[in-house]
């Protein structure tokens, strides 16, 4: 049977690790957020056509970084849910 990761973290240990992830991928929404406010300004001022596609890179790469935290952050509530924390 496929073992959770964070079974073996004690009660305290389980609620300050959702807090850090909770916080960062808060802070990673509001990058997020940002870099498409400021593709979209780019564009708008140059253009499309005098915009280089490096440029997209950020906008390409957040999710990527994102998804990581909010799988581990959706474990850590089910098995804070699971110990009705």
């Amino acid at each position: 049977m496929k073992k959770n990761i964070y079974e073996e973290l004690t009660n305290e240990k389980l609620l300050k690790k959702r807090d850090l992830f909770k916080g960062v991928s808060i802070g990673f929404g509001v990058i997020f957020l940002l870099a498409i406010a400021a593709i979209i300004y780019i564009f708008s001022v140059k253009g499309i056509k005098n915009v280089s596609i490096a440029t997209l890179i950020p906008i390409f790469t957040l999710p990527v970084v994102f998804m990581p935290i909010l799988i581990n952050l959706s474990l850590l509530n089910k098995e804070i849910k699971s110990r009705n924390l």
